[in-house]
């Protein structure tokens, strides 16, 4: 019962940051270009489903104080359109910014997007890895009761999530971190090969607010530098 009552404070701690910095979110005219400077490796952040960038904005803005140029994919917006999509648009990106060694950020869905973009797509060799937070690396079981396609593409069963765990190449250059228990991926974000970091909370959003994100990301650009 104990186990019980904590994931519930979990889920509801969960909702209430999530709704919070969605609406935060939504009045949020900060120019995505201000965080374009910086002399340190550059990171490219991709939001999760139904997340436009500035939902990610308080970890963007954290990692832009540390010294690194933080790339937002714009076209992006709200992140609902097919994985395979997302990475295109990602890799385009990275290539008319001609950005190399870049460092991707993920929340969730992007991080199905930023392994997309490592190892099937045409600029993963201008990525050197990732920090996936949340990650449904082996999909959701909850998505096959989802109304919208946008979220039974989660499904373990579809094609998507199946090539991806296929491409076993490049979990050596991710870092996935996740939390005790998540209420959207209760199945976990470990991924076999990967450096998997299990945090002693819950959550699926607001372990975006964890210190152990920024540290990772810094661990690997001082190991990248």
């Amino acid at each position: 019962m104990t186990e019980l009552l904590r994931r519930l404070r979990w889920w509801a701690a969960d909702y209430l940051y999530a709704g919070l910095w969605q609406v935060r979110a939504a009045f949020d005219r900060t120019d995505p270009g201000s965080f374009r400077d910086g002399d340190r490796q550059p990171i490219v952040v991709v939001p999760g489903v139904y997340e436009t960038w500035q939902f990610l904005h308080p970890l963007i803005a954290a990692l832009h104080e540390r010294g690194h140029p933080v790339h937002i994919v714009d076209p992006l917006h709200d992140n609902r359109m097919p994985v395979a999509a997302g990475a295109a648009l990602v890799s385009d990106y990275l290539v008319a910014q001609d950005l190399h060694d870049v460092l991707i950020v993920a929340h969730s869905k992007g991080g199905l997007i930023g392994k997309h973009v490592m190892a099937l797509g045409p600029a993963g060799d201008r990525v050197r890895c990732m920090v996936a937070v949340a990650a449904p690396f082996g999909g959701s079981v909850y998505a096959r009761y989802m109304i919208m396609r946008s979220l039974r593409s989660f499904s373990p069963q579809d094609r998507t999530i199946l090539a991806l765990a296929e491409e076993t190449g490049v979990n050596a250059r991710i870092v996935s971190i996740y939390g005790r228990f998540d209420p959207h991926i209760p199945e976990g974000s470990a991924l076999a090969g990967a450096k998997n970091v299990q945090l002693e909370t819950g959550g699926h959003f607001r372990i975006l607010a964890h210190p152990r994100i920024v540290a990772e990301v810094e661990s690997l650009a001082d190991t990248a530098a």
